[in-house]
């Protein structure tokens, strides 16, 4: 958590009796977060953490998580969220792939009142200081590294961008495990704001009427939007909304209201790529952005070039991040702009999905692959893919194509299966069969058909007779 410095300045300073974390019925103050931060950093010198090292968090509880990854920020060390929603041989896989040097369970000492220390020299902005995963990571967890710099450089960006001010109350709606609400909470503290975390719709629903910005996935959007409609007190005059695209029925509603939207596009291994104000996507500042032709499409991939990618994955991890001379990609696709760059002042960047068939569902990005390696061991089903269907809330749902006969029970079976082996993100919320799969000539699944197919991008593509699995 790269921010521990900045915590410690405002405790020193006016805002230290101002509110800086409130979850629940819990809050502290900055004076009060410093001195956590600085027990917590002692308490993990004292039990062996070095500088560099890997801790990694397992808390339920939001308040907890965010004071150790302070702690952990300022004793140098690197701190890792893990998703408390994740199954249990999950979390194993992850710690035993990722061999962190000390792993948190239990919340950290406090500082009991004890006056925090000054705050020191400015931490080096190259030093690694976060690590995140890449969201739907299962049986082969992918954690991004990131410099300090690489978060914090940006600060001054999306402060000017969302209008964000010191004193203002920022609503933050999902876990800290996923970057898009991690980077709002330690932006939103860096500020010199108050963090509301607010993980549940109906906590999100009762902190309205406190807060002044909230960062947001669009299905979230859509519950704010549904409660201002009925009423719920609120003085929100921001949204920031990330990890889909929103539509122009949602910023009408959130206009009637007087709530500005600014969407943005990025991904954990990128950061931020493009924001949106109303006017369509553009480059985010400092950021080149290139749409390269692809063979055989009339889409493009999106390169870019920036000073605020991660370092890469922990643990010799592959994944969608590639780098080539300066630049880089995850694999996303758009639309290709005249001259095959969409650099500021072109024509807005329009997304249209993954090249490797990842889906984008509620800000999480599930890779269909690990889906498929849970689902294909299941006594009945002979191969399976996964592809992702257009959804207004949510960007897109996860759909299982099974090739199997046509055995009752086996959708629950499969569903038991899902629910005990993935992520809530990664479960397909659509089911059909098929008596085979398509295939290339040589062999391989036919995954882009599949893909078309469910996705209504293409009715007539040939994919066999697909039914609904029972």
């Amino acid at each position: 958590m790269p921010v521990a410095h900045h915590v410690l300045q405002h405790a020193h300073g006016p805002a230290a009796d101002r509110v800086a974390v409130r979850c629940g019925e819990r809050s502290r103050t900055f004076a009060e977060l410093a001195a956590d931060l600085v027990a917590g950093a002692e308490h993990l010198a004292a039990t062996g953490t070095c500088p560099g090292d890997l801790v990694a968090l397992s808390l339920a509880d939001p308040l907890d998580t965010l004071v150790a990854l302070l702690a952990a920020d300022r004793a140098g060390a690197v701190g890792l969220v893990g998703d408390p929603a994740w199954p249990v041989h999950q979390r194993a896989e992850v710690l035993h792939a990722l061999t962190p040097a000390v792993v948190v369970h239990v919340p950290l000492p406090r500082g009991h009142g004890a006056p925090p220390p000054p705050p020191g020299p400015t931490p080096d902005d190259a030093a690694p200081a976060w690590a995140g995963f890449s969201s739907g990571s299962t049986g082969r967890p992918r954690a991004v590294l990131r410099s300090r710099g690489s978060w914090t450089g940006s600060f001054e960006h999306v402060s000017r961008l969302t209008g964000t001010r010191a004193g203002d109350t920022v609503l933050v709606t999902g876990p800290l495990a996923s970057s898009l609400h991690c980077f709002a909470a330690v932006h939103a503290l860096a500020a010199g704001a108050s963090v509301e975390l607010a993980p549940t719709v109906s906590a999100t629903t009762a902190a309205l009427a406190g807060a002044d910005l909230a960062h947001l996935v669009p299905s979230r959007l859509d519950d704010v939007l549904d409660a201002l409609d009925a009423g719920v007190p609120s003085r929100l005059r921001t949204v920031v909304v990330g990890g889909a695209g929103t539509d122009p029925a949602q910023r009408a509603r959130a206009h009637a209201h007087g709530v500005q939207v600014v969407a943005y596009y990025g991904a954990v291994e990128l950061s931020f790529v493009a924001i949106d104000t109303g006017d369509g996507l553009v480059p985010f500042p400092q950021v080149e952005v290139q749409v390269r032709p692809q063979p055989g499409t009339s889409l493009g991939e999106v390169w870019v070039r920036s000073p605020w990618t991660a370092s890469g994955y922990l643990a010799g991890a592959t994944g969608p991040l590639r780098t080539r001379d300066g630049w880089s990609t995850v694999g996303d696709l758009a639309d290709l702009p005249d001259g095959g760059s969409a650099a500021a002042g072109d024509r807005a960047l329009r997304l249209r999905g993954r090249g490797d068939g990842a889906i984008l569902t509620a800000g999480a990005t599930v890779v269909p692959e690990d889906v498929e390696a849970a689902l294909r061991p299941v006594p009945g089903v002979r191969d399976v893919v996964v592809a992702g269907a257009p959804h207004r809330r949510f960007g897109a749902v996860v759909v299982a194509v099974v090739e199997a006969d046509d055995h009752p029970g086996l959708r629950a079976h499969l569903e038991r299966v899902a629910r005990a082996t993935l992520a809530p993100a990664q479960r397909p919320r659509r089911w059909f069969r098929v008596d085979a799969l398509p295939r290339t000539s040589n062999g391989k699944v036919a995954r882009s058909a599949l893909g078309a197919a469910v996705a209504g991008h293409d009715p007539a593509a040939q994919v066999g007779d697909l039914a609904v699995l029972r």
